[in-house]
């Protein structure tokens, strides 16, 4: 029987000639670990005591180095690295001049395989797989890279990872990227010509360990404790309708969706056995302003993503005055949503709104925009999202402009929001649309200030509001929101 032990950090073996364990002892060094190979003296089994050392993340020369082992090489003498804590570091870079997004090579990644997460889109994230620099693609927010060799006196399989994740520095943002020459780079900026730097001193974190899971988790624990900005899963509040069977109506309905069709989608799941107990009405429930789809006119697709905010309440299709002349009530999103509860057993009830009200944000001449200070604003993407998918839908809000809300107003006005749909028997809400903050940031400081704002301001009043924390992010995978 053969037993390999692997501690954290190098600790010294106690070996003894007089000791009457062992009938005789071979050292071994391999490679930065020490192996011991040693026969038991009242038995034939066999124990190799494998001691990793203290891992570190260095520079060295024109290295970066992880546990001794070139990661990357040909690295620029402007590449700066800081140590952080448990053999973690961060590598950031300096500049001669002051600019609002710099773009500087880390170093010649090659022969390792690698796992990345980018942005395809603006709002998503995806896989790739490769073995050089070449093969990150732009826009890349997490790096993992797998490293193999052979080891100690039996020639196992040793393999071991390094972690690279580009992280917010003060008010910039990082994203990785690759080029033809293999070289790994780091892409920095703040998203508004007016916030500036020439140094950039934490863009990435690095850091390294012998699982990948483990490592990951690591790692976001040490973020956590050091930007002090987010919280990580383990530590927040569940809600109640993650255990429970949900529908959404958005591929159903679209924007199109309406009372009775939910009436007779519910009905549908618990006629075929699967009834849901949590239901999110998506887009098409609001009171919106569709300016650029006429009626008699041809549909311009994409132009519905036009469309903007006209008042916090429901729109006509959840909302009928009492009609005497065809015996009919009236109806309110509230009494909708009681009914559907009480008949088909639903626990939990959510609705669906953009971070900016609705995609085109909030109309400037509403009635309420005194109280928000809407103003049109054109989107402006980073070069990063336009070398990927185009999006219909940012299409759309380049061309026709969205209704910003005042960050000062922001506040007021997810509070309105979100206590009136509580007054509706609402629970919670599915909020769309995040990552448009980074494209209207010029001259509001910045896309890492305006996401700050906004997303304390909704997570301050869906904690206020809703008692079961009842909230699901979409279309915010950007690390300008995952570490906010």
């Amino acid at each position: 029987m053969k037993t390999m032990i692997c501690p954290s950090a190098l600790t010294p073996l106690q070996l003894s000639s007089s000791s009457s364990s062992f009938h005789n002892q071979r050292l071994f060094f391999s490679k930065g670990c020490l192996f011991s190979k040693k026969t038991w003296k009242h038995s034939s089994i066999c124990l190799s005591v494998r001691v990793s050392a203290t891992k570190t993340i260095t520079k060295e020369g024109n290295s970066l180095r992880a546990n001794n082992k070139n990661v990357l090489t040909n690295v620029p003498d402007n590449v700066v690295l800081t140590p952080s804590v448990d053999g973690s570091a961060f590598v950031g870079a300096t500049w001669d001049e002051q600019s609002c997004r710099h773009i500087f090579n880390l170093g010649v990644l090659q022969d390792a395989r690698l796992l990345c997460l980018y942005r395809f889109k603006l709002w998503w994230m995806i896989p790739r797989v490769g073995n050089s620099g070449s093969d990150v693609p732009i826009e890349t927010q997490m790096l993992l890279l797998e490293s193999k060799e052979q080891a100690g006196i039996d020639n196992e399989e040793s393999v071991s990872y390094v972690l690279l994740l580009p992280v917010l520095d003060g008010e910039f943002r990082s994203s990785l990227q690759g080029n033809s020459a293999k070289e790994l780079q780091v892409c920095v900026e703040s998203g508004d010509p007016a916030v500036v730097t020439s140094e950039s001193l934490k863009a990435v974190f690095m850091n390294s360990g012998n699982s990948p899971f483990d490592l990951v988790k690591e790692s976001m624990k040490i973020l956590e404790k050091h930007m002090g900005t987010f919280s990580l899963r383990e530590t927040k509040k569940m809600p109640g309708m993650l255990d429970w069977f949900g529908w959404c109506t958005w591929d159903a309905f679209y924007h199109q969706v309406n009372p009775q069709g939910i009436k007779d989608g519910l009905k549908s799941l618990s006629d075929g056995g699967t009834p849901a107990r949590f239901l999110i009405i998506d887009d098409g429930w609001q009171d919106v302003f569709y300016e650029f789809t006429k009626e008699g006119e041809p549909f311009v697709d994409g132009s519905e993503f036009g469309g903007r905010l006209m008042s916090i309440k429901e729109n006509s299709k959840f909302s009928k005055k009492k009609n005497e002349a065809l015996n009919e009530e009236a109806s309110d999103l509230k009494g909708f949503i009681t009914d559907i509860k009480r008949t088909f057993s639903l626990r939990y009830v959510y609705v669906w709104h953009a971070l900016m009200g609705y995609w085109g944000g909030f109309h400037p001449d509403a009635p309420d925009n005194k109280k928000y200070n809407s103003s049109l604003r054109y989107p402006v993407q980073s070069p990063g999202n336009l070398s990927h998918m185009r999006d219909t839908s940012m299409d759309c809000m380049e061309k026709y402009g969205v209704g910003i809300i005042d960050p000062d107003k922001i506040s007021e006005f997810y509070d309105d929001l979100h206590s009136y749909l509580v007054s509706q028997n609402v629970d919670g809400v599915k909020v769309d649309v995040q990552n448009l903050l980074e494209t209207v940031a010029s001259g509001l400081g910045g896309r890492v200030l305006l996401t700050r704002q906004f997303q304390n301001a909704l997570e301050n009043s869906i904690a206020a509001n809703f008692e079961d924390n009842g909230i699901i992010c979409c279309m915010g995978q950007s690390t300008d929101s995952i570490y906010q």
